[in-house]
């Protein structure tokens, strides 16, 4: 199974936290699925770290390539399908980052691992 994670959700699993689902680390050390990462995520990220906001275990340049190719864990970029959806979206969420995330989820049928609820409204107004 593909699975993109969230970007608290890929932050949780590096750090090892407690916030982190059970459920969701047992489908990312799963070899059988493929785990992916959204490029957005790790603007996020990088946005967050220069600021100071964001502390992490290893240094920001160890993420791509190191955490990413030790787990295993695929980047998946932009693509302008990806945009595209962003215009048709809802305006139910103003996080951009959230928002192309799911996107991607969504263009690329891609199961979106994630904690927060604001996803689930995404779901049910796309059925």
């Amino acid at each position: 199974m593909n699975y993109l994670l969230d970007t608290n959700v890929f932050l949780w699993f590096i750090h090892g936290d407690q916030e982190l689902p059970e459920k969701f680390k047992d489908l990312i050390e799963d070899p059988v699925n493929d785990i992916y990462i959204s490029h957005a995520s790790l603007w996020e990220i990088a946005i967050k770290y220069s600021l100071g906001k964001l502390k992490l275990k290893r240094p920001f340049s160890d993420l791509v390539p190191g955490i990413i190719e030790e787990n295993s864990f695929s980047v998946l970029e932009i693509k302008t399908s990806h945009i595209v959806k962003i215009a048709e979206l809802p305006y139910i969420h103003k996080d951009p980052f959230d928002r192309i995330i799911f996107a991607q989820s969504f263009v690329e049928n891609i199961k979106m691992l994630y904690t927060d609820q604001i996803f689930d409204k995404y779901i049910t107004l796309l059925k």
